[in-house]
C-alpha cells in the first residue's frame, strides 16, 4: 500500500477483499495503513467480507466502498481463546474486550451508526446482503456490469489504479481474532 502510494499519490489504491476473517492485530496494522495513505483507498468485497475482512472493507475512502452484486458480508465480535494460569486467562479476556471496544468504535465511525447500535449488531454474527451493508453504512455501493470498480465514475481512472489483489485470510497469530 505505501509503495502504491509513493509511486503515485493521487492515483486510487484498490483493495479486493474476499476475507473471511483474521487477526486483530494484523487486521489493525492494515487498517491503520489506509487510514495513513493520502490516496484514496477503494475498498471492494468480492465473494465475502467477514470479520477484519468487512471492518477493512469499511475503512475505506467514503464514496469508494463497494461490493459486487452477490457478496456476502458479516459482521460480529472478536473472538480469543487463551490457556494457562487463571490471571494469564484473565489478562487476555480483557485484551479481547479492549479489541471489541476499539473495533466498535471504529466501526461507529465508519458506518454512521451509533456504538451502541454496532454493540448489539456484533454480539452475533450477522450477515447482510450488499443492499443491506449499504443501508447500514458499510459500503456506499453495489458494482453492477459495467462499473469501474473503485467508485470513480470513469474507465479511464479505473486503469490508472493501483491494486492490491489479496488480503492475508489465514493470518493466524496468537492474540484476539476476529474471525
Amino acid at each position: 500500500l505505501l509503495f502504491l502510494q509513493a509511486e503515485n499519490p493521487d492515483r486510487d489504491i484498490n483493495i479486493y477483499i474476499n476475507c473471511p476473517g483474521g487477526s486483530v492485530y494484523s487486521g489493525l496494522a492494515i487498517y491503520d495503513t489506509i487510514q495513513y495513505l493520502t490516496a484514496p483507498v477503494a475498498t471492494i468485497c468480492m465473494g465475502m467480507a467477514a470479520s477484519m475482512g468487512a471492518f477493512l472493507l469499511a475503512a475505506g475512502t467514503p464514496g469508494k466502498r463497494s461490493a459486487l452484486p452477490n457478496s456476502r458480508i458479516m459482521i460480529h465480535q472478536p473472538s480469543g481463546g487463551s490457556q494457562g494460569t487463571a490471571s494469564d486467562i484473565e489478562i487476555q479476556a480483557k485484551e479481547v474486550l479492549f479489541a471489541r471496544e476499539r473495533l466498535n468504535e471504529l466501526m461507529a465511525q465508519h458506518t454512521g451508526q451509533p456504538v451502541e447500535q454496532i454493540n448489539e449488531d456484533v454480539d452475533r454474527d450477522r450477515y447482510m446482503s450488499p443492499a443491506e451493508a449499504v443501508d447500514y453504512g458499510l459500503i456506499d455501493r453495489i458494482i453492477e456490469p459495467g462499473m469501474p470498480a473503485n467508485g470513480s465514475g470513469s474507465e479511464a481512472d479505473e486503469a490508472k489504479g493501483g491494486e492490491v489483489k489479496a488480503l492475508p485470510t489465514e493470518a493466524r497469530e496468537s492474540g484476539p481474532q476476529a474471525g
